[in-house]
């Protein structure tokens, strides 16, 4: 036993390949949009219900106070290190920090200032200067298709396997988590077998490791340990220093990013380093990269980027070369895209400067739209929500400027189509929403003056459940909404992060 919790200590944690999927929540949120996909969709969770958001119970979990305004927060819902077993949700500032919170508890765990960093954040004159982007590594394939009402119900997010497995082939569950570990490019560890091996503690990509990746202002990538903060290796060159960079992802060991605003004169567009042999590489975009989260993958490990110039580009993993791309012949796109399956294609959805929602078949990107919505003059997204109901029905959010808007995908003879769903209730600038479980949470940003209000809304009809009234204290600037464990964490301007969910005595 000693030797376990000494190999544990050493590594900083201990983690199952895909093991949140069966733990309190319906898996981590891993990155921005929760998803390589940036779908913004927690497909189950035991808690989070439209029929449990009807009865009283949801609130205000816990509040803790930071120095400066986080990001929006990825978690990690199941851990056990050597202090146990731990949830925790990792978040980075303007300022540099790194903050792991304990999610159960309510409190800091562990606080880590990035080198490079400065307190009053970086870029210079540019407006989006950079702030720490954070998240942990993870995979291109889509996640799980629900069941239920609401696209989940309670209780599993998979379906009962058998212990028992065939004789030598040990119990079918160390397979799939094997499996789960091949698909997030961390493979097999080396040993007596996949996923049956030691843990080699000079192997960080090892899928029992866990570790929490952060871009700091000077354009350096940090691993770190999420028991610790802890870096087992220096930091990575990746981007010119002071770039405005968003959507940080971690995929199959390469990390990518995009650039915008022409921020600390650094070019706009995708880049990726390679985890191992440090090698950078960049696409540069034609005019500014479109949306808040950047870039999102489809299923095959493709990535796609959309413009403000109009284009929508598909590129290879890991070289950035352009395979394929669409122009749309009227107004630029306003939002970065949201990738997702449908009648077995895999379609992608983005939102143009004119209010217009695109939708295109991955497969044909350079062919005309699958379908297309109206302009709507209020529409101001920076990035997509997309969820599927029981039904099968496809739905796309998006914030316009004073409420939640929504499309449902339906089947008209053969062919999809777009068709106006439920409009929310008014909010104060509201940001793009989330989907857990069927239930839609929104946030009214506010401003100096009104501080932001989170409303939980019913996915298929827009009919508000909740909201929190006045226990929020101040706006949100650069944050935004993530969830896992049957909580939603939002962070504010004063440096507070809130955690909503079902209270329990601790």
């Amino acid at each position: 036993m000693r030797k376990v919790l000494a190999c544990l200590t050493l590594l900083g944690g201990f983690v199952f390949p895909g093991y949140a999927q069966f733990g309190r929540g319906g898996g981590d949120w891993m990155t921005s949009g929760g998803d390589a996909q940036r779908s913004g969709w927690t497909r189950t969770d035991p808690k989070i219900s439209p029929p449990n958001m009807q009865k009283p119970g949801f609130a205000l979990a816990w509040k803790i106070k930071l120095a400066n305004e986080p990001t929006t927060p990825v978690t990690l819902d199941r851990y056990i290190g050597y202090r146990g077993f731990r949830a925790l949700a990792f978040m980075g500032s303007s300022a540099g920090n790194i903050v792991a919170v304990d999610t159960e508890l309510g409190r800091v765990e562990w606080q880590k200032p990035l080198p490079g960093s400065s307190s009053h954040g970086a870029g210079g004159s540019c407006s989006g200067g950079m702030t720490a982007n954070v998240t942990r590594p993870t995979f291109a394939a889509f996640p799980t298709a629900p069941t239920g009402r609401g696209g989940g119900g309670p209780g599993r997010g998979a379906a009962a396997k058998s212990a028992v497995g065939e004789p030598g082939e040990g119990a079918p569950i160390i397979a799939e988590l094997a499996a789960r570990g091949a698909m997030a490019g961390r493979g097999p560890v080396a040993g007596r077998g996949p996923g049956r091996g030691p843990v080699n503690p000079n192997d960080i990509f090892s899928p029992r490791v866990s570790l929490v990746d952060a871009l700091s202002s000077d354009g350096m990538l940090h691993m770190m340990y999420v028991a610790s903060g802890k870096e087992p290796q220096p930091a990575i060159p990746f981007l010119p220093a002071n770039a405005n960079a968003r959507g940080l992802i971690v995929l199959d060991k390469v990390a990518y990013a995009t650039t915008s605003q022409g921020c600390g004169g650094v070019a706009n567009g995708v880049w990726a380093v390679d985890l191992e042999s440090k090698e950078v590489t960049s696409w540069k975009a034609t005019g500014d990269v479109a949306g808040a989260e950047g870039l999102a993958f489809s299923g095959d490990g493709t990535l796609y980027v959309a413009t403000t110039g109009g284009d929508l580009t598909a590129i290879e993993p890991k070289t950035l070369k352009v395979k394929s791309s669409y122009h749309s012949s009227g107004a630029g796109f306003a939002s970065s895209p949201v990738i997702f399956e449908y009648a077995g294609k895999t379609l992608i959805a983005v939102a143009a400067k004119d209010g217009s929602l695109h939708v295109l078949d991955t497969a044909a990107l350079d062919g005309p739209p699958v379908a297309k919505s109206q302009p709507a003059s209020d529409l101001s997204p920076g990035a997509l929500a997309s969820w599927q109901d029981s039904s099968g029905t496809r739905w796309i959010l998006a914030a316009s400027k004073g409420a939640i808007v929504s499309w449902k995908l339906a089947d008209q003879g053969g062919t999809p189509a777009l068709q106006a769903g439920w409009v929310s209730r008014d909010m104060f600038a509201p940001q793009p929403p989330v989907v857990i479980n069927g239930v839609v949470f929104a946030v009214s940003a506010g401003d100096r003056s009104h501080p932001a209000v989170l409303y939980a809304l019913d996915g298929e009809a827009g009919k508000e459940f909740w909201n929190s009234g006045k226990t929020i204290t101040s706006y949100v600037q650069n944050g935004g909404l993530s969830a896992s464990g049957s909580q939603v964490y939002l962070g504010t301007n004063d440096g507070t992060i809130y955690a909503f969910g079902f209270p329990i005595e601790h």
